[in-house]
């Protein structure tokens, strides 16, 4: 296991720390490895400074460098590392390590992105066996440890009356609302909405081409969205028929999760999350933040990504509350007249024609909690909700200081399904599509013949 850690700042490690966007750690990290790194605690990251550490620049001019991360820290959305670079290797050109790439599991377009991974490959038994070091006169220590496991969750319901019981104890605080998700199964299933999926290499299935599924779904299906107002409740409209988008599902009737935690992998323990939030955090469908938020959703790749947040190295970097009104008013300014932030604001002013051009930065890299229109019986009948997520936006699996998330354990899932059922909650209220309630009734319905010997039987 290695860390490779690359930025586009020439000369960003020789200063002994760099900050990274917590979005981009994990990136081109593989569904194993990124699974088990998903949450930070204290053990998880002292795992990771314990990796060696390849220090490369994007692209393939500039020389790499080897070392270790001596701490991890996370500030809000960035983690803050420090590191040692080793005195006793000396800087590396790129392209005596391109023949080995491959080896070392480094892509030719990750080069290309400031981003962290931690790679699956032996980093320093590779260099050496590619006579880029000599491994016998360096004083350095192979990591091979195993990954960390997952925290596992304190409490298990196994029958339905444990779960309510749980859900009923806890006393909720006047200014907290509380939302539901139902994992099927809790190894596998992680916080991030269907449109930051990766495949088992760590590269994104669809990120990438966000404007292009936004629009081929209208185009070919004109008519269904005729009746959406604003750009998000198109996005839930798409999420109602499975195309991904930066949308998590959430409900506010605990059952509704449970259900969906039992309805598959009947043998893999499944999980319900709970999203505690203030009340006046929460967005509605014609929120201003949520606008901003959902209309990335039209913007070309090239055009997130040439956004420019004016990240300040955090050693200098001044907090909002000691900013005055005239900073925080010309920092406004400066970020609303770059040309991608224009042409959002052009695609916000089309269903807000008086907003003003004065996105606030941050407002695009959140994850805010969005109650939709019910705009179909899909979203009535599951109490849904959602959660948005921005540009680059990662909800962490422990939670944040905006949303507190816990964990149930839910094992005996048929059990539970046959309880949720004598209180209706099965796949002909949850899915209120006439095909579904044929399916259920037909299963419900079906002829078990009894299993009897001859014996058993009268003969005429």
């Amino acid at each position: 296991m290695y860390n490779l850690l690359v930025t586009s700042m020439e000369g960003a490690w020789e200063n002994g720390f760099y900050e990274y966007d917590r979005s981009r750690f994990l990136e081109y990290t593989n569904e194993k490895i990124a699974s088990s790194f998903n949450s930070l605690p204290p053990e998880h990251l002292a795992t990771i400074t314990k990796y060696p550490c390849l220090f490369a620049y994007e692209g393939h001019e500039l020389d790499v460098r080897i070392g270790q991360i001596t701490s991890i820290k996370e500030r809000g959305r960035k983690l803050l590392i420090e590191f040692a670079l080793d005195a006793n290797i000396p800087p590396i050109p790129f392209s005596s390590i391109k023949p080995i790439a491959t080896l070392l599991d480094i892509r030719d377009w990750e080069m290309n992105r400031t981003h962290w991974a931690i790679k699956d490959e032996n980093l320093l038994e590779r260099l050496s066996a590619a006579s880029l070091i000599n491994l016998t006169n360096q004083e350095i220590t192979i990591e091979q440890e195993n990954l960390p496991l997952n925290h596992e969750n304190e409490l298990q319901i196994s029958t339905l009356q444990e779960f309510v019981g749980k859900i009923l104890s806890v006393e909720k605080e006047n200014d907290l609302e509380v939302f539901y998700r139902g994992h099927s199964d809790k190894t596998r299933y992680k916080l991030e909405p269907s449109l930051f999926r990766k495949d088992k290499d760590g590269n994104y299935l669809y990120l990438d081409n966000e404007h292009l599924l936004y629009r081929e779904l209208i185009v070919s299906n004109s008519a269904d969205f005729s009746s959406d107002n604003y750009t998000l409740d198109r996005l839930v409209r798409m999420q109602h028929y499975s195309l991904p988008t930066r949308l998590l599902d959430i409900t506010s009737n605990p059952l509704i999760a449970l259900y969906f935690a039992c309805k598959a992998n009947s043998d893999t323990e499944g999980e319900i999350i709970t999203f505690s939030l203030q009340r006046e955090s929460i967005k509605y469908f014609d929120s201003d933040v949520a606008s901003c938020i959902a209309n990335l959703a039209r913007l070309p790749k090239n055009e997130k990504q040439r956004i420019d947040f004016f990240d300040e190295p955090s050693e200098i970097k001044v907090t909002e509350e000691k900013k005055t009104k005239a900073q925080r008013d010309e920092e406004i300014a400066a970020f609303n007249q770059q040309e991608p932030v224009r042409r959002l604001t052009h695609f916000i002013r089309e269903e807000k024609s008086f907003f003003e051009p004065k996105i606030i930065k941050s407002d695009l890299r959140r994850v805010v909690c969005v109650k939709s229109k019910k705009s179909n019986d899909r979203i009535s009948s599951q109490s849904g909700a959602f959660l948005l997520f921005g540009l680059d936006a990662v909800l962490d699996e422990l939670g944040t200081t905006d949303i507190k998330v816990e964990r149930i354990s839910i094992t005996n899932k048929s059990k539970i399904l046959k309880e949720l059922d004598l209180l209706n909650i099965n796949e002909s209220t949850v899915f209120p599509y006439i095909e579904n309630s044929a399916k259920y009734v037909a299963n419900k319905y079906v002829f078990n013949k009894p299993i009897q010997s001859v014996a058993n039987h009268e003969v005429d």
